[in-house]
């Protein structure tokens, strides 16, 4: 159990990105942390506040080089980096007692090879991934309690596997076959990196979709459906991109088994998730919008029966993709792993409008 006498000693390795400015925003006001480092090469020398001014009076670290950081003395660091990045010195970090968060891929599949086809790269520590903790609170809490490696989930497939797991899980009442998950993510999703796809003129008044013939959450959300069902299962998963800053909707299909008609799923759903602090189940029929979670932790959640179509059923999720989607959950995961009150820290509510 975490003493509350002491803080937490977290260090971030990425620090310039959206997912990095966004642990520091959080975790400048958990009330169980100090922020020992925050790395980047390129703006080593720079204090945090003055490239992000909104940290002002709130973080007054500068960027370090991660050899500068002393990152070895801190007891958990996160990683906002690209993939490869923290499993190049994961080793290190864990040899000196520091638990690892990582926001990117690197230990979210167990499949190295499915991994190396997705990534491009050969994994550099699969001794280490098998002992990682695939990193979603609501489906892992016990697991994450004595984790020393957590890969902390994609977005996308966190909207896809809570809106799932209720009818999966400890029962399956779906047909596994035959699960489409239609998703569409604001533009911070793509990350902060100049590129002509994320610029203004190219998103501004028009939607599209991406990576309709493959895209790297498919295998992740796919091998982390395939274990909640004990199947192998059929997943349909299309990514798309609105032209908003955050927030991100699923839209998830499901045939229901014969046995599940009768069930009173909105029941299930309210019974599955009544002590997450962190996932809201709406009245049945609702119309879940982006803006409803805006900067918080919480997914909300809402069940549409089509009517002429009594086996189907249609889950609607919403999440800040850069807060429950990304460095909210982190934190949760890091609250889990210290013997914290999960919520501490993220107890922010949603901005509107």
């Amino acid at each position: 159990m975490q003493n509350t006498a002491s803080k937490i000693k977290v260090g971030i390795v990425g620090g310039t990105g959206y997912t990095g400015v966004e642990l520091l925003r959080l975790l400048a006001q958990h009330p169980q942390v100090t922020l020992h480092a925050i790395t980047s090469r390129k703006e080593a020398g720079l204090p945090v506040a003055d490239m992000f001014p909104n940290l002002r009076g709130h973080v007054d670290l500068a960027f370090t080089t991660p050899e500068e950081a002393a990152l070895t003395d801190c007891e958990v660091v996160f990683f906002a980096t690209p993939h490869g990045v923290a499993m190049a010195q994961a080793q290190q970090l864990l040899d000196a007692g520091v638990r690892i968060i990582d926001l990117a891929a690197d230990f979210r599949l167990q499949d190295t090879a499915v991994f190396e086809q997705w990534y491009k790269m050969p994994h550099s520590c699969p001794e280490i991934l098998r002992k990682a903790i695939y990193g979603l609170p609501e489906l892992n809490r016990h697991a994450l309690a004595n984790a020393r490696v957590v890969g902390n989930p994609g977005c996308y497939p966190t909207t896809v596997l809570l809106g799932l797991a209720p009818l999966l899980k400890p029962k399956v009442l779906i047909d596994t076959g035959d699960i489409i998950a239609d998703s569409k993510s604001g533009v911070s999703g793509a990350g902060r990196k100049a590129e002509v796809g994320a610029l203004f003129s190219e998103v501004s008044d028009s939607f599209k979709a991406y990576g309709v013939a493959g895209h790297r959450h498919h295998p992740e959300i796919k091998a982390q459906l395939d274990q909640l069902a004990g199947v192998s299962v059929g997943l349909t998963f299309v990514p798309h991109l609105v032209p908003m800053v955050r927030g991100m909707l699923s839209t998830i299909y499901v045939k229901l088994l014969p046995e599940a008609k009768s069930i009173d799923l909105q029941a299930l759903y309210e019974s599955f998730y009544q002590n997450e602090t962190f996932v809201d189940v709406m009245p049945a029929g609702s119309q879940p919008e982006t803006r409803f979670v805006r900067a918080s932790n919480t997914l909300r959640l809402a069940l549409h029966r089509p009517p002429g179509h009594p086996d189907r059923l249609i889950v609607l999720a919403v999440q800040d993709n850069l807060v429950k989607g990304a460095s909210g959950q982190a934190i949760q995961n890091m609250n889990l792993m210290f013997g914290l009150p999960e919520g501490t820290g993220l107890s922010q509510v949603a901005i509107l409008p």
